[in-house]
């Protein structure tokens, strides 16, 4: 039979190790389709010098655009300027709403002298709410879950009154997240009608 053949003269299957940027996490070569295209070229650089140099060397990219017609030339400068002014305007964007964002601990009284804690806001500092939830939770020794907020995002809920003990431990390990950026809220249950 013809379809088959033997082991031998096809030649062993070979592995490849392919390298993923850490910063957008597809290969190298592919860094400047994605959304941060400086950012991975400086993490390349520092990272693994030698791809950083076969990539993005002056003479390697002398070498990708030699095959290129003029207008062709100009065209792809063009379009280099115009994604490093976008990936630039980005950056901008994403420090101004860092800027703007309030991270809010709020104090809810359940009933009598029962408490629950809510932290919003967050997700705007680029935190993942559940492993800060289980931090929460392991630091005060206390039932700590994400849950959705009626508004569309969500909120860290922690039992108990730890609001200032939350606004320090935020403070201590999360340096990204300004003083000034945290706002304490003491919110009252409305009282029922007897």
């Amino acid at each position: 039979m013809a379809d088959t053949e033997a082991p031998e003269a096809l030649g062993e299957p070979q592995s490849r190790h392919v390298t993923y940027c850490g910063v957008c996490t597809l290969p190298p070569e592919y860094c400047e389709y994605g959304g941060t295209p400086k950012k991975c070229q400086e993490w390349l650089e520092k990272t693994h010098p030698t791809l950083y140099a076969q990539i993005w060397s002056p003479e390697a990219l002398e070498a990708a655009t030699a095959s290129l017609s003029l207008e062709a030339q100009k065209r792809a400068a063009k379009d280099a300027q115009k994604k490093a002014a976008q990936a630039e305007k980005a950056e901008q964007k994403q420090a101004s709403k860092m800027a703007n964002s309030v991270v809010t601990i709020k104090r809810v009284e359940r009933n009598k002298r029962k408490f629950v804690t809510a932290v919003i806001g967050l997700e705007a500092f680029g935190l993942d709410l559940k492993k800060v939830a289980k931090e929460f939770g392991k630091k005060f020794a206390t039932g700590s879950s994400v849950t959705k907020v009626p508004s569309g995002g969500e909120e860290i809920v922690v039992q108990g009154d730890v609001s200032d003990e939350i606004e320090e431990f935020l403070l201590e390990k999360y340096k990204e997240i300004p003083e000034d950026n945290i706002e304490l809220v003491d919110d009252k249950a409305k009282k029922k009608p007897s």
